[in-house]
């Protein structure tokens, strides 16, 4: 297993549907974005997907693995690099949005992601279909940030 940078054009939609339900959504932020994949063999199994904001701010878009392979390491493996890199390319601060409840939510907070600030009805407004994580809908969307 490595994690490697990789163009945005190798990525798999469904690869991507699974952090973010919207191929609209994905479209708007995927071609300006600098990715990175935990890659097996010729496989890419994991992805995250990044936008520079502003001078020395990341924003972390989309980070996605394939669901039969959550749980086993691959998503820490794939933050914990893109957090070392940052590190190295002197990024300040990372920033992303992600749902009010969730494993994404302490997914993010146990490697030290801060709530910042909550955005109402963000999925409500800004998706066609209505996004559920176990029988709950999202409404708000909470954003992160981790000083690096």
């Amino acid at each position: 297993m490595r994690v490697a940078e990789v163009s945005p054009h190798r990525l798999p939609p469904a690869l991507l549907l699974e952090a973010d339900p919207s191929a609209s959504s994905i479209s708007t932020y995927l071609l300006d974005s600098f990715c990175f994949a935990a890659i097996e063999g010729d496989n890419i199994l994991g992805a995250c997907v990044l936008q520079n904001l502003i001078d020395g701010v990341l924003e972390i878009n989309n980070l996605a693995i394939f669901p039969e392979l959550q749980c086993q390491g691959l998503g820490s493996l794939l933050l914990q690099h893109v957090i070392d890199t940052a590190k190295k390319r002197s990024i300040r601060k990372i920033e992303l949005g992600t749902g009010t409840f969730g494993h994404q939510l302490a997914f993010y907070q146990r490697f030290g992601f801060r709530v910042e600030t909550l955005i109402k009805d963000y999925y409500i407004d800004n998706y066609e279909e209505p996004v559920w994580e176990k029988g709950i809908q999202h409404k708000d969307m909470l954003r992160l940030s981790l000083t690096l």
